[in-house]
Parts: structure tokens; sequence; C-alpha cells
């Protein structure tokens, strides 16, 4: 299916972090490399995800989500920055998908959950920016979440602790890595409602 074609069938505009691997991404010890990523849309048939590495058409994925597990996949139609997957379940669990998105369709429409604390780690609108290193290369990565001390990100380049890099305009020094990336504390805290447009640059949703 393209992905005009799902922008025009019942799906949920619904935010969830995950994971994915691409069969054939492999780091230089040998191992199947992981990334993170995030729903952008829905439905218990497929999902539109934002990825810091986009496959290709007819390639293999295994996702998982923690609202959702995990899925074997098919990509259909690359975007700009990321996918259109095709999920593959049993009947049984296409329904279980079902009723679970329609909670969380309503949870998310719910006015009476707030987010309380300023300084909370949050996702920003759009996933994509990039990273800046000192000698002014760039890389493309993904923003798994942020706060205003700074940002956990996923990408294709593999950093090593300690690395000076900015993260959009926002500089700062990579203090951790994890399973799908890697977490970047900023020099300067952030002001809260700058953050977004400092650290995000626009991304379009369009074919490639």
């Amino acid at each position: 299916m393209s992905v005009n074609d799902f922008l025009r069938q019942r799906a949920v505009e619904l935010t969830v972090g995950g994971s994915y691997s691409l069969h054939r991404w492999y780091d230089c010890e040998g191992r199947l490399r992981s990334f993170a990523c995030r729903t952008k849309r829905v439905s218990p048939f497929r999902m539109i995800v934002d990825v810091p590495v986009v496959g290709k058409v007819g390639e293999r994925v295994t996702s998982y989500f923690q609202d959702f597990g995990e899925f074997e996949c098919t990509i259909s139609e690359t975007l700009k920055s990321g996918f259109l997957m095709e999920l593959e379940m049993t009947r049984a669990r296409r329904a279980w998908m079902s009723e679970k998105l329609n909670w969380l369709e309503k949870k998310q429409k719910d006015a009476s959950i707030e987010e309380l604390r300023r300084d909370a780690r949050f996702v920003p609108k759009v996933a994509h920016t990039l990273l800046t290193l000192a000698d002014g290369a760039t890389h493309p990565c993904l923003i798994i979440d942020m706060s205003t001390a700074g940002a956990a990100v996923s990408a294709e380049y593999d950093p090593e602790i300690g690395t000076p890099l900015a993260v959009g305009a926002c500089v700062g020094r990579v203090i951790r890595k994890f399973a799908h990336g890697f977490a970047v504390k900023f020099a300067e805290k952030q002001n809260r409602d700058q953050l977004e447009r400092l650290i995000v640059r626009s991304a379009q949703l369009q074919p490639a």
C-alpha cells in the first residue's frame, strides 16, 4: 500500500516510541544494529514511523513498541525520514491491536492529562534534526526525547562517550550510550519554551 492510500484510511495519529532493526544493518562486530523510532500514524494493519535510518521498499524489519509489543514487518513505501510498514500478525492479535488503538486514542484526547513538571523529558512534535560535530560534519538523527538539560537520540552515527557535538543548535557532549542510541548533556540548561525551536529542524512527510 502507498502512503497516500494509507492517509485516506481509518487510523490513529499517535506518537509511540519504539525500536527497530533492518535485517541488513550490522555493526563492525557483526551484530545486528537497532535504532529508535517513533510512530506517526497507526492502524491494526500498518504504521508510518519516523526513523534515523530509512530502509528500502520490500526490506524486512523487526520492530518493538512498549504499547504494542514486537512486530515482523515489510517496508511498503519510504519517506524522507521514515517509512510505511506492513504489520504481520494473527487475526486475534489484530483484533487486540484495534482495541488498544481505540483506548490510546481516547487517552490522548483526555484534557485532564497534563505535563506537570517543567523540566520533565518530552517528545518533540518533529522528530528529526542534525548532529553537528566539532569538525563541521553533520549527521541526521532521530530525537527519542529531550529536556532542558539534554536529549536522547538515535542515529547511524555512533559517537564515543565524551564526544562534543550540537543537537540542532544546542551544544553538548555525549555522556551515555544505550541499546538504541546515546544521551547528550547540553553545555547550558535551555529555556523550555525555546528548546523545540532550537533543537529541531523541520521535516516533511513526503515520499523519498
